[in-house]
């Protein structure tokens, strides 16, 4: 949050240091090229391979309903950042925000991550910057035109390009600021390359506005006032990561992890939490299509209550070969396909496709589930795999082979039973501690087990189903129809709970994570060009002091101290 806050607030107070002389003022009233579509406003002028934009909104209220999620400590750190950036940029030369700044500036800031000749390894934190502020009333930009500048404020130099002009200061190597005035907007920059990219994009070259598919896909996730509209460019973001990764694609490879051509996010404050609705499409000569089937509907009923974390989806087997068919050209993926085949051969000497996948064509879920009350266990949770097989037979054959396997190479004992009715097998290490079961629900849906006993939790049905609780319907709340798969994660009761033996989180890290209570991901696959996501990160809410300081009243965001988390 406050990373994507920073450059903003930074940057505006250094477009009150910059502005100034009746040359501005001119292009101030020139009027701004009409918009186009649910494009945001300053899209026209990002340079069309930006790796990553960011529409935010400036409506105070929104602000504030931001500032009510959190902790007593991520809201100090929030607080004293405000602060000391509201201190050194606007107070100490004699600017205010509320009366300054806001009285002209537009609903929507764009900002445009670019790179400018700098390595492709630099992180999205350390690239130059495009920032594009609206000017919605000239007559009011005006009044701050015609206010008299502190004699301690920084002192700018001018320049022309391509007929524009520029106003630079740059301070040291690393603080380097320019303003330029393109129609109605004002545009701001980190770097004078990028600045002169600008310009050339507002006399014609390609923008962010005229990306293939761009406001296609923003109409398809448009909501009422978001708070936020995020792009990441995927050919640019591939480009970079396979410049900083160990891993060396070919020009093959590299090209086929381009097809995509971006993922657009629409983000929303709710008053329980964060709300994210995205696409991501391919690009229009994608030789790539994407397979429509979106199953992924029945798991979390079989799944218990006390479920801790659950990942699910429509088809095992179509997940394994999307990820086999990408992992060659994706940089960052985790396993490697042959990596995989190879350690199940030699631990199981099953084969992944032929004796696995080959039946898994069906709906699945992975999840956590805490050891229930009173187990003896000493493992705080156990994992559950649920496949529901498109060819019984063939799973029942791969059973047989890992119970032979369990018993002759790890002399396991392996014992049929029946567990509230139901036939399952129990696998139990001679050594203690790690026990497995397997078995079948309802027919056709296999489930393997390894950990904390919790078979009866889910046999033959759990008492109290994940999917009717209503943290999980909040946590999971989406407008989508179609569902090809689903996320969860119960945060407060397992990271913060701090008894799955976890390892320990920087403190950073540990703030963040602590001000979250759960993670609910749906996704679908809306045609053979473009899949659709919701992401809703449900917040703890801090309960405001009476005693707000007055000093806060100048902060660009109002802060208020917040001693309670709920």
């Amino acid at each position: 949050m406050l990373k994507k806050t920073k450059p903003s607030l930074w940057l505006i107070a250094a477009v009150v240091l910059l502005i100034g002389g009746g040359a501005v003022a001119y292009w101030l009233i020139v009027q701004r090229k009409d918009q186009l579509g649910n494009v945001p406003i300053g899209a026209e002028l990002i340079p069309q391979d930006t790796l990553a934009a960011v529409a935010i909104a400036t409506d105070q209220e929104k602000w504030q309903q931001l500032q009510q999620y959190g902790t007593p400590q991520t809201q100090a750190i929030f607080n004293k950042q405000l602060a000391t950036w509201r201190d050194k940029f606007l107070t100490a030369n004699g600017y205010d925000y509320q009366q300054d700044i806001k009285p002209w500036l537009g609903k929507q800031v764009m900002i445009g991550y670019l790179a400018s000749g700098a390595s492709t390894t630099t992180p999205l934190s350390q690239q130059s910057i495009a920032m594009v502020l609206p000017i919605d009333d000239p007559l009011k930009a005006r009044q701050l035109l015609d206010k008299p500048r502190s004699a301690k404020a920084n002192k700018f130099v001018e320049r022309t390009y391509k007929g524009i002009q520029i106003k630079e200061i740059q301070n040291s190597a690393s603080q380097y600021v320019s303003t330029t005035v393109l129609g109605r907007s004002l545009v701001v920059t980190t770097d004078p390359k990028i600045t002169e990219r600008v310009i050339d994009t507002y006399q014609g070259q390609p923008s962010l506005a005229t990306t293939p598919g761009y406001k296609e896909a923003l109409g398809q996730i448009q909501t009422n006032q978001p708070f936020a509209q995020l792009y990441l460019n995927v050919p640019v973001a591939t480009a970079k990561a396979a410049a900083s990764s160990a891993r060396s694609l070919s020009p093959e490879n590299l090209a086929q992890a381009q097809e995509k051509q971006g993922i657009a996010t629409t983000v929303t404050l709710d008053p329980e939490g964060i709300n994210f609705q995205g696409i991501s499409w391919l690009k229009p000569n994608s030789k790539k299509l994407l397979v429509v089937e979106n199953n992924a509907k029945e798991m979390p009923k079989r799944l218990p209550a006390e479920t801790l974390l659950m990942i699910n989806g429509g088809n095992l087997q179509q997940l394994w070969q999307d990820y086999r068919q990408g992992a060659d050209s994706n940089p960052i993926a985790p396993i490697k396909p042959e990596n995989l085949r190879a350690t199940i051969k030699s631990t199981t000497n099953l084969d992944l496709e032929q004796d696995l996948m080959s039946w898994m064509k069906g709906e699945f879920s992975l999840s956590l589930i805490p050891t229930p009350k009173g187990s003896p266990s000493d493992l705080g949770a156990g994992v559950v795999l649920m496949v529901k097989a498109s060819d019984r037979t063939r799973a029942e054959k791969t059973f047989q082979q890992l119970d032979q396997l369990m018993a002759k190479q790890y002399q396991f004992q392996v014992q049929k039973t029946l567990l509230s009715g139901q036939p399952v097998v129990n696998w139990t290490s001679q050594l203690g501690g790690l026990t497995a079961t397997h078995g079948w629900l309802n027919g056709n849906v296999a489930f393997l087990t390894l950990g904390a006993a919790i078979p009866n939790l889910i046999v033959p049905q759990p008492k109290a189903a994940l999917a009717e609780q209503d943290f999980f319907k909040k946590a999971l709340t989406t407008k989508l129809d179609r569902q090809n798969g689903q996320f969860f994660i119960d945060i407060d009761r397992t990271i913060n709970a701090g008894n799955l033996g976890l390892p320990q989180l920087p403190s950073t890290q540990k703030n963040l994570i602590n001000a979250m209570r759960t993670i609910g991901v749906t996704a679908g696959v809306n045609n053979e060009r473009s899949s659709l996501f919701n992401i809703f990160v449900q917040m703890k809410k801090v309960a405001s002091s009476p005693n707000i300081s007055k000093d806060t009243s100048k902060s660009l965001i109002p802060a208020s101290p917040a001693p309670n988390a709920k």
